[in-house]
């Protein structure tokens, strides 16, 4: 009997050094900020940022509400905008 999943896989090789270029050092443009917060009670907002452009957010909105049987809105914040 021979084991096969004793090999070793970086699965972050391809990416090479995170701080090898200054531009992107601090850099979050690829990250999505997922943020829950206490109102009162039990009622909490979540917001979420930094949604690619290539993501229909209408769509997911109307996706989120019927999965989660809940209600939602879009609200478009100023500094974010580039």
């Amino acid at each position: 009997m021979s084991v096969q999943n004793l090999n070793t896989f970086d699965p972050f090789a391809d990416e090479g050094d995170p701080l090898g270029t200054a531009q992107d050092v601090g850099s979050q443009q690829n990250y999505i900020h997922i943020r829950i917060q206490q109102r009162n009670g039990r009622k909490t907002l979540t917001t979420l940022q930094g949604l690619p452009k290539e993501y229909d957010a209408k769509k997911l909105l109307k996706a989120f509400k019927k999965e989660f049987a809940c209600n939602g809105t879009l609200v478009d914040d100023e500094e974010e905008v580039n």
